[in-house]
């Protein structure tokens, strides 16, 4: 007699595990999925804090979508006059558009219309703020060479357009603020030689304000440039999937290998709770800290100005480049042509861009150097691109410090001219200064770590002679650190050409190469070099002498 007895949970689940199994199957015998999931779900992936800012920006990124999402349920993009009727009491009776209307609708009476309206606004300026430093981690690394240049323009085009689509978003409620915003747009526009008016008649519909910028811009908020943001993310993970990801230098690291931990199960679960880390963050401060209260301001009137406010900070460098900028203008064909706009408000913003986009071909151009780079730079060991990076930082917080003069001049209780010309001149000297000094402390960091390495690091171990000399005991590294420390190349600065070959004919691109080599050595000239094994070498049995005596 049988004393077995049958679970009747796994008969009931064995049928549904092999419907499942022939499904996959299926699947798998017609795209052949389960060789590519096996290959990618055990790519690696390496580790180090900084890697987390992009992150930031994709969650966030996800988070403008969803929010995005609820809020166009109830908001009407419509420049159309409404008599309000609303909850809120100090506006009732009041004309205003039906864009401010259904904001204030979303605010006041739809449940949970303004935390949603507080998350979409601050996950807007985290996702600018994170791509922004992103880009900087970029830049100071060197992980915009060869052969991740492409992706260093999908970057910049992803910050450029999460810029222009947060400000088309910004100016959607038809507020007063939102308004003046778009007051300052058009004057840049106009202040554009030839096209500026009929530029500015096409985007407004007419004369400003026009009847069509709110509907016109809320299509571009919600369908066109997010559809490039996506398309554009889309592009920038497929080329950091086929390029691999850098990594710091260390033992076993090098060009041509990636040491990390695997996609999955590993990196999807550390990325999949960062993503309620960064949710929770945002949801709190969208909870907790009030940004962008439209019903304050009331609704755009063309005669009026709101005082003590200031815009959105990623557009706050082009409101102080405008306040800074001393009136100029020109004469041209008996047109006069306004400097003192056209410069700082469409001028500046392309000179920053193309820069910004060039860069990488800047450098390679400079520097001779065309190969294909997976590990990052210590910012330390390139002091030039350091110290350029620090002088563009410093020049942007001014030109943000200037956005807000008046603030200031108010707080401080001085003249906000007195504040407008020592910005003015900050703006002049700060950058070539705030270079000079970087590059100073990079070189001071280069010779230090030259010293540990040929000597060791400080053990605080003080040691007396026989004769009454002081003198500490210094330890050496450990080999990762060393390693970390000595595994950048030896910057050498390029050398230009003979002016003539063997046959004494003349090099024509003599000139050229001289110029070249004269930018190379400002590059590298000053660089500390690491210390050969030879020097290495003769630091070690100079020590182990002295430990001997």
């Amino acid at each position: 007699m049988s004393t077995t007895t049958q679970d009747p949970a796994g008969t009931s689940a064995n049928p549904a595990m092999r419907q499942a199994g022939k499904l996959v199957n299926f699947i798998d015998e017609r795209i052949t999925a389960s060789n590519w999931l096996k290959r990618n779900l055990r790519k690696v992936f390496p580790d180090h804090w900084s890697f987390l800012l992009g992150e930031i920006a994709m969650w966030s990124l996800l988070l403008i979508l969803l929010s995005g999402v609820f809020l166009t349920f109830w908001f009407k993009p419509s420049m159309a006059h409404v008599t309000y009727e609303g909850a809120y009491v100090p506006l009732r009776g009041m004309v205003i558009s039906e864009a401010y209307a259904s904001t204030l609708e979303l605010s006041y009476e739809v449940r949970g219309g303004l935390l949603m309206r507080q998350v979409h606004h601050w996950s807007t300026l985290i996702f600018i703020a994170a791509m922004s430093v992103h880009m900087l981690r970029h830049f100071f690394t060197g992980s915009f060479r060869k052969p991740r240049e492409l992706n260093w323009l999908v970057g910049l085009s992803l910050l450029v357009l999460g810029i222009t689509n947060g400000f088309f978003g910004y100016s959607l409620p038809d507020d007063l603020l939102s308004g003046t915003g778009l007051r300052i747009i058009e004057g840049g526009i106009l202040a554009i030689p030839i096209v500026g008016t009929y530029l500015s008649s096409f985007i407004f519909g007419g004369e400003f304000p026009g009847e069509d910028i709110i509907s016109r811009f809320y299509a571009f908020h919600i369908l066109l440039i997010p559809g490039l943001i996506l398309a554009l993310f889309v592009l920038h993970l497929m080329l950091l999937w086929y390029q691999k990801h850098t990594h710091w230098a260390g033992p076993g690291r090098t060009e041509k290998n990636v040491v990390g931990y695997p996609f999955f199960p590993v990196y999807t679960a550390k990325a999949g709770g960062f993503m309620f880390i960064v949710w929770g963050f945002v949801f709190l401060m969208a909870a907790t800290i009030q940004v962008n209260p439209v019903w304050l301001w009331g609704p755009y009137d063309p005669a009026s100005v709101s005082a003590g406010t200031q815009p959105d900070w990623y557009v706050g460098f082009l409101d102080g480049a405008l306040r800074v900028m001393p009136a100029w203008k020109i004469d041209v064909f008996g047109s006069e042509l306004v400097l003192s706009v056209l410069i700082p408000a469409v001028v500046l913003p392309g000179l920053i861009v193309t820069a910004l986009a060039a860069y990488p071909w800047i450098e390679q151009k400079l520097t001779g150097d065309t190969r294909e780079h997976h590990i990052l730079d210590r910012p330390r060991n390139v002091p030039v691109r350091t110290g350029l990076g620090v002088g563009f930082i410093v020049f942007y917080v001014l030109l943000w410090i200037a956005g807000g003069n008046d603030f200031f001049a108010t707080v401080l209780h001085i003249p906000v001219n007195w504040v407008s010309r020592f910005l003015q001149v900050s703006i002049i000297l700060g950058p070539p200064l705030a270079f000079w000094i970087t590059k100073r402390i990079c070189l001071g960091l280069q010779r230090r770590d030259r010293e540990k390495v040929l000597h060791g690091r400080e053990s605080g171990m003080v040691i007396v002679s026989p004769d009454g000399e002081f003198t500490e005991r210094h330890l050496p590294l450990s080999h990762a650190r060393a390693y970390a420390l000595t595994a950048h190349e030896r910057q050498v600065p390029l050398e230009p050409g003979p002016p003539t070959d063997t046959n004494g004919i003349p090099n024509p691109r003599h000139r050229a190469e001289r110029r070249r080599a004269r930018i190379s050595r400002f590059y590298f000239g000053d660089v500390v070099q690491k210390p050969t094994r030879e020097e290495l070498r003769a630091a070690h049995d100079g020590e182990q002498r002295e430990l001997e005596h």
